[in-house]
């Protein structure tokens, strides 16, 4: 009988602000019992529900579970900085561009746009919450420029659009004289990720769709008709488990040694008072160095009005951040946060958090079948709301036998390269990781 057995069940470290700022909300229901759906989620987070949502629309009359380890919007989803980008935005990258077909990229990502407007059309989300509002790569060096300038030529390449702000215009709209320039591009969503990822569940739930919270799968194994999933109190016959658990796909045994756990820390100011602040009160700014520091504005409609400001990485192959990580990162942070806002300096940070991404060597995802009837929804290489939306639908789409630009192109990537051995992997990746943050430490 095939099985496969959950080595670790996802851990969190420091609160998910973007949820803590919202109206409280209850947990749903723990899976207590056995049950039978025709398919079952394994997570909660954008491909999950996107998945849900998909199947939905594929064959309504299928019933459908979502097992979410935790509780909706406090995993990876509400721990994201919210920006659902169209563009090619390669985190490996010098300047994002990517190396593959970004024409196919791009659309891809406006599909899954699309599919997320949907869901806030049907499901009556609060559209605050997604908010065409585009984006800024903020530039604080010569070298950032000239990031900017390569990334806007080959934005040129592909027929897309992008507007350079100076200095001032940077003031202008943040508030802060520590920028050089930015480039402006128009198309990215901008997110408050809890919102919508509630607001997806919620939607879900009236359709009928069953979401059992803090109810792990702890593993899943093959019998007559399908597979059952097995949680700490309950289990689930399925004849169809579709797998969207991003880095934890090394869990239940697939792509073992060719994942990268990395983690990204943030932190988030406390509501600030209207004459604290300058400039407009809703702008999201990605640094033009890919390892520089990601800042937000959000206005009281998204939580209250607040800056947050992410940065500093590390490579932990056991899954979970440490408190020290988030420590060091915490006083990185506060640094960039006064010599940006020097108005502001010394001002306590409401909330401070790490949230997991999953990288590959070669930037590919896992959205395939991995077992029959097993279906993969996983690896997002940073991009969990665009990425993750996209192989949510094509893992949803495998499950229901549909073929489609998503399913073409994501099953015909190669698998994940292999990584370095142990300890080599973790002590090389860290070593690069801070001088790469050594390098873009001005933006």
């Amino acid at each position: 009988m095939t099985r496969f057995t959950a080595k670790r069940t996802p851990s969190q470290l420091g609160p998910a602000a973007w949820d803590e700022i919202l109206p409280p909300r209850a947990a749903g229901p723990v899976l207590d019992q056995g049950i039978r759906a025709d398919v079952t989620i394994i997570g909660g987070g954008f491909a999950g529900l996107a998945a849900a949502r998909r199947v939905r629309l594929l064959d309504p009359s299928a019933s459908v579970v979502v097992l979410e380890a935790g509780q909706i919007a406090q995993g990876a989803a509400g721990r994201n900085s919210g920006f659902m980008i169209d563009l090619p935005h390669e985190l490996t990258s010098e300047d994002y561009a990517g190396a593959g077909d970004d024409r196919q990229i791009i659309a891809l990502n406006r599909q899954a746009q699309g599919f997320a407007a949907g869901a806030v059309d049907d499901y009556g989300i609060d559209p605050n919450f997604f908010d065409h509002a585009g984006k800024i790569n903020g530039a604080a060096s010569a070298a950032a420029d000239a990031h900017n300038h390569s990334y806007a030529r080959h934005l040129a390449d592909l027929g897309e659009g992008c507007e350079h702000l100076d200095a001032q215009a940077m003031r202008d709209l943040t508030g802060s004289a520590h920028y050089l320039s930015g480039l402006y591009t128009p198309g990215t969503v901008m997110l408050q990720p809890a919102g919508f990822i509630r607001g997806m569940a919620d939607g879900l739930i009236r359709q009928g769709v069953r979401i059992f919270e803090h109810s792990p799968a702890l593993g899943f194994a093959q019998q007559t008709g399908g597979w059952r999933i097995t949680t700490p109190k309950g289990h689930v016959d399925t004849g169809r488990i579709i797998l969207t658990v991003n880095g934890h796909l090394e869990s239940f045994g697939f792509a073992r040694g060719a994942l990268m756990h990395l983690f990204l820390f943030a932190v988030m100011t406390p509501e600030l008072d209207p004459s604290q602040t300058d400039g407009a009160d809703r702008w999201g700014i990605t640094p033009s160095d890919p390892m520089g520091t990601t800042l937000r504005r959000i206005n009281s409609a998204q939580g209250g009005n607040r800056i947050i400001t992410r940065t500093c990485a590390a490579l932990r192959s056991n899954m979970a951040a440490r408190p020290a990580d988030l420590a060091r990162a915490a006083r990185v942070m506060q640094r960039k946060f006064d010599s940006r806002f020097p108005k502001l300096a010394g001002l306590k940070m409401q909330y401070a958090w790490a949230g997991h991404l999953c990288l590959s060597l070669n930037n590919v995802a896992v959205m395939r079948e991995l077992a029959p009837g097993v279906f993969a929804g996983c690896v997002q290489n940073g991009l969990g709301t665009a990425r993750g939306t996209l192989t949510g639908m094509g893992a949803a789409e495998l499950a229901c036998g549909v073929t489609s630009d998503i399913t073409r192109h994501f099953t015909a990537e190669a698998a994940p390269k292999p990584l370095p051995p142990q300890p080599i992997r973790d002590i090389g990746a860290n070593a690069v990781l801070r001088w790469k943050e050594w390098k873009a430490r001005a933006d």
